[in-house]
């Protein structure tokens, strides 16, 4: 029976929804990152570079206040594409908090340089995604329209060469194979992804990621 569910889930993997939303999320991450570091390491350096003036600081608290609304986007993408339960950023402000009170517990708050982190590891891990999901899909459409392509000539992928017919449908079938071991891959990366944001946009780390994200990325032995 456990047989059976295992088989099911691999190869159902390829009809659900959140497999997609998945690759979405992981193919958003590249330019997002790009984005998020390019405007960061530009506006952090103008910020600490004029200190020795008024600006300077003004600067700095306008980019404190972009950073976390950059944070605040970035975990509802997590919570809408991959269906992850993330807590709040912060704590409802207390009745009577005076502004000076509220930045000085924005300022002391985990989350606030956690989600600054968050941001800048985006850019590394943005590539990482892009070159997973290209690689996945491009080795998997190759192999899967070998049997059309190979008539306009032979087919190289990888180290083989494909140039008849009988190697064109055991590539094809060689690809059903792939492509659902790169969706299950990407699933498991978005997992990953998943629990990052989880761990570094909420202030508590608690709360368990959805069971329809934990069964689209399981792959059993």
């Amino acid at each position: 029976m456990d047989s059976a569910d295992n088989l099911d889930r691999f190869f159902r993997v390829a009809f659900e929804g959140q497999t997609y939303l998945n690759i979405l999320y992981l193919l958003l991450a590249f330019p997002l990152g790009l984005a998020y570091f390019i405007f960061l390491v530009t506006g952090l350096s103008l910020g600490l570079g004029l200190t020795i003036i008024w600006i300077g600081l003004l600067i700095l608290a306008l980019m404190v206040a972009a950073w976390w609304g950059l944070a605040a986007v970035e975990r509802q993408l997590a919570i809408w594409l991959l269906h992850v339960d993330i807590p709040p950023m912060s704590h409802p402000a207390r009745p009577g908090q005076d502004v000076w009170a509220r930045l000085k517990s924005h300022l002391t708050s985990p989350v606030t340089w956690k989600s600054l982190l968050y941001l800048f590891a985006k850019f590394p891990l943005g590539i990482l995604s892009f070159v997973v999901v290209v690689t996945c899909i491009s080795v998997s459409g190759a192999l899967l329209t070998a049997p059309l392509i190979y008539p306009y000539g032979a087919l190289q992928i990888g180290l083989w060469q494909i140039d008849t017919s009988s190697e064109a449908w055991t590539a094809a079938g060689l690809g059903v194979l792939v492509t659902l071991i790169s969706l299950h891959l990407m699933n498991g990366l978005a997992f990953v992804s998943g629990r990052f944001a989880r761990l570094m946009l909420g202030i508590a780390a608690s709360t368990p990621v959805s069971p329809q994200t934990e069964q689209s990325v399981a792959v059993s032995a």
